[in-house]
């Protein structure tokens, strides 16, 4: 089973930054969008962030302006640039990726990786 790999979370401070990585963990074919929800506790799971395989971009209303997605195609890697982070951004932050149905044999969730934003 090819699984999602993410690193990059953290402890923090208001107004710092941080970078998330994912990438699977074999080769996955067909990937028509990558992206980064989160989930804060108590509250559902958000899109953050999401890149097609075209280059679109499209972001939550909360981090427009100080969070970047970018993708490299060659690895399926993705990144998530976060700045100038607030507590609010604290969360549980999640890879996920966009297969066609017929893509067996991926977890298109990533296990989770904690941004805390806090003095």
């Amino acid at each position: 089973q090819v699984q999602l790999v993410e690193s990059g979370g953290g402890l923090v401070q208001p107004g710092g930054s941080l970078r998330l990585s994912c990438a699977p963990s074999g080769s996955v074919f067909s990937i028509t969008a990558m992206g980064w929800y989160r989930q804060a506790p108590g509250k559902q799971r958000e899109l953050v962030a999401r890149i097609t395989s075209g280059g679109s971009t499209n972001y939550a209303d909360s981090v427009k302006g100080r969070f970047t997605i970018s993708r490299v195609s060659g690895n399926n890697t993705v990144f998530l640039q976060m700045n100038s982070l607030k507590p609010e951004d604290t969360a549980v932050y999640y890879c996920n990726i966009l297969i066609p149905p017929w893509v067996k044999g991926v977890d298109n969730w990533g296990q989770g990786t904690q941004v805390t934003v806090s003095s």
